[in-house]
């Protein structure tokens, strides 16, 4: 597959596929000039068929075997791997409460509010600088941990049924101690008696 590139060098083709494979097959732009190739050289492989397009900024090798949550592994590529699934995303992918969210939340640095960015359709960003020790992996894609995802599906208005619902899951599987569940349940609280704001679609 390898083409030279308008600068003379031959892009890395096994290095390009070491870094897509854990993706799902899908990788950057950045990560495509990290082994070699340039946007020319990407459109090249676009046009004949070798890749294609998944989203702004990213591509994905046409024969890897397709897998679970792309949409997330494309939003997180995105935004280069700064971004974490959260909110009602995360919700879902731990599997607790009956939440169905209609987008994809992803959120980044706070520095990237001062940004213009072009944001994906159907992905909602949220500004926030998550310490580690609140961050888990599914797969390919950083995922806010349960205790984290809940207060912050409180703070962004999700409806209190469904934090509820949470809660009580996470209590029946293990997932929150007893420590936690008073904690959650004082932030409900706390969040019921501020004045009602809009949540993000």
């Amino acid at each position: 597959m390898p083409r030279v590139g308008a600068d003379g060098k031959t892009p890395d083709w096994g290095r390009l596929y070491e870094l897509a494979a854990p993706q799902g097959g899908y990788f950057s732009a950045g990560q495509a000039k990290r082994a070699g190739y340039s946007a020319q050289l990407l459109q090249y492989y676009v046009s004949n068929g070798h890749l294609e397009r998944a989203g702004r900024g990213v591509c994905r090798l046409v024969h890897f075997p397709a897998g679970e949550n792309e949409d997330l592994v494309v939003a997180w590529l995105w935004s280069e791997g700064h971004g974490i699934v959260s909110h009602d995303t995360a919700l879902a992918l731990h599997q607790l409460s009956d939440v169905l969210p209609g987008k994809a939340h992803l959120t980044v640095p706070e520095q990237w509010r001062a940004r213009r960015l072009r944001v994906p359709k159907g992905l909602v960003l949220h500004f926030a600088d998550i310490p580690k020790r609140d961050v888990a992996w599914m797969g390919p894609v950083p995922v806010t941990r349960p205790l984290r995802t809940l207060h912050d599906c409180i703070e962004a208005n999700v409806p209190v049924e469904l934090t509820r619902q949470a809660l009580k899951e996470g209590l029946a599987k293990g997932v929150f101690a007893r420590s936690d569940a008073r904690e959650l349940r004082q932030a409900m609280n706390l969040h019921a008696k501020r004045p009602a704001a809009e949540s993000p679609a």
